[in-house]
């Protein structure tokens, strides 16, 4: 008996000493890494984290793929913010953000931004710029507020034919990352999560590596994908990442994203093209190039660049052809600006 107690004294003790790290790591990142933004309430109690650079106009909106956060467009931001004002931001569910409180749609994702824009006083016109399923929701912002809109950079943006229901092959691989981000949530709430990310991303790798082989095949596809992607990252950022991923919102939040993957398809397979707006769609030269039709149902204006030697993060990989295709969006802006003044 005396023995038992002690287990299960050594195992409370265990676990109230990983919840007061998490609480602990989670209350300094948030004081370290985010000061440089801030929250904005877009209703019902929710806040969104963004981060503004720049002056002058017009504003450059980022949106980042699925389970990514405003860190992925660092680089870019930095330098465009230069030439014009910048906003990147994270969606609920994601990086600094509240918990989201709809289902992770483009729809629902374009009218919070709508909200976050407008409570935050940053005016139209945009130019709009996302990644992958960040693609998706830029086409629908645009579709929804096209008198915001000045221009479109679609970066590799999210292919619904590739994903169920339209392929219903692709299920098994989203109900496998949903039961893996269900796992993670409690993990995260007591320290593991943050004591694996801090190792892989901050220190030796050795503790990440460990805990991978333990998950066998799948623990080791998800290492090799996270160091791969991360890897391309600039490193200061790094230990930022590791913040995010250590808080259980954040796999909450993966979770929403992932599950509503085949509403986001039939949502956006059938959205109406994009009109009198000039869309810059960047295709990975590792991917098949879309169709003619396929354009065609983006927009009545759209030019497809290849980016030659990119994969599917084409601003990791190619920054500078990302920032020229902004650059291009933004002067055209301004020189389409007398002319409207003047009609």
């Amino acid at each position: 008996m005396y023995i038992v107690l002690s287990i299960v004294a050594l195992a409370a003790i265990v676990v109230g000493a990983g919840f007061l790290y998490q609480v602990v790591g989670s209350h300094r990142d948030r004081l370290r890494f985010a000061s440089p933004g801030r929250w904005v309430e877009i209703g019902r109690g929710h806040k969104l984290y963004m981060l503004e650079k720049g002056a002058g106009g017009p504003t450059v909106l980022f949106e980042a793929g699925i389970a990514a956060t405003n860190l992925n467009w660092c680089h870019i931001q930095e330098t465009v913010a230069r030439f014009t004002h910048t906003m990147s931001y994270d969606r609920g569910g994601l990086g600094w953000s509240g918990p989201s409180l709809t289902a992770r749609t483009p729809a629902n994702c374009a009218s919070e931004l709508h909200d976050l824009l407008e409570r935050a006083g940053i005016k139209p016109p945009y130019i709009l710029v996302g990644h992958s399923f960040g693609g998706l929701v830029m086409r629908r912002y645009a579709l929804s507020y096209p008198e915001d809109v000045s221009g479109v950079v679609l970066v590799d943006p999210m292919r619904c034919e590739e994903w169920p229901p339209m392929n219903p092959g692709r299920q098994p691989e989203i109900d496998r990352i949903k039961r893996l981000s269900g796992y993670a949530v409690p993990i995260a709430r007591f320290g593991l999560a943050r004591l694996a990310v801090t190792s892989l991303l901050c220190r030796s790798g050795r503790i990440s590596g460990h805990l991978a082989g333990a998950g066998g095949v799948s623990g080791r596809h998800v290492l090799r994908r996270i160091t791969e992607e991360v890897g391309k990252m600039p490193k200061e950022v790094w230990p930022i990442v590791a913040a995010h991923w250590s808080r259980p919102n954040y796999y909450a939040g993966m979770m929403d994203h992932v599950e509503a993957v085949p509403d986001t398809v039939r949502e956006m397979r059938d959205a109406d093209p994009i009109r009198d707006i000039p869309v810059l769609l960047l295709t990975p030269g590792k991917s098949t190039p879309l169709s003619d039709a396929a354009v065609l149902r983006i927009g009545d204006n759209v030019q497809q660049v290849i980016a030659p030697t990119s994969a599917h993060w084409i601003h990791l990989d190619q920054p500078e052809l990302v920032i020229e295709s902004i650059r291009e969006m933004v002067a055209a802006a301004v020189a389409a600006e007398p002319v409207a003044a003047s009609v």
